[in-house]
């Protein structure tokens, strides 16, 4: 089982965003009959295993082992993933663009950054997965707390003067066999929620 899988295709989007759909993603984290799904969520096994062919004809649950009970054949099912991400992919025509609104400061621009960048990565793990190899990556997450509205003002700009003498510090255009890779700093209010 991978621990995250990018689900590009809209179909499979669609599926997965069902409610009782997810539930079931979510209790074959560990594998399970549908009879045994159907008496923890609280549904009828013929409901639960239409569900299931769903998940399965898009590739988020796996036959994982198939057990004969008397006269039938059970079979036990898993997620293809601990957890699932929706690339903007699966938005096609109307998946977001930094480029419509170039505005730094603009929280729906810093919303298609990160949809670009869940695209990109997306495709990278999605790719590399095929390959069985690792996406080299490197992610800083952390958090600060400001004074006051300058004090986020001088931040940012201190931030930005900082990043952008390191890129132009190791960033190479002539190097040989040199790959590019993309460069993603953001700072934004807290939720205050862990999810």
């Amino acid at each position: 089982m991978m621990d995250v899988a990018v689900i590009e295709d809209p179909a499979a989007a669609e599926v997965s965003l069902d409610p009782v759909r997810a539930r079931l993603l979510a209790e074959l984290a560990e594998p399970a009959s549908a009879t045994a799904l159907a008496a923890k969520v609280g549904l009828p096994r013929q409901k639960v295993n239409y569900h299931l062919r769903a998940l399965e004809r898009h590739g988020l649950v796996e036959l994982a082992e198939e057990r004969r009970r008397g006269n039938v054949t059970e079979r036990v099912m898993r997620a293809t993933a601990a957890s699932y991400v929706i690339s903007p992919v699966a938005l096609a025509a109307v998946q977001p663009d930094p480029a419509r609104s170039p505005d730094r400061l603009s929280a729906r621009w810093l919303l298609a950054v990160a949809a670009r960048l869940v695209r990109d990565v997306g495709d990278l793990v999605t790719g590399a997965a095929r390959a069985g190899k690792r996406v080299a990556t490197f992610a800083l997450d952390g958090e600060v707390r400001f004074a006051s509205a300058a004090d986020r003002a001088a931040f940012a700009e201190e931030l930005a003067a900082s990043v952008t003498a390191l890129v132009a510090k190791y960033h190479d255009e002539s190097a040989a066999g040199g790959r590019a890779h993309r460069v993603v700093v953001a700072v934004h209010p807290s939720t205050g929620k862990e999810r």
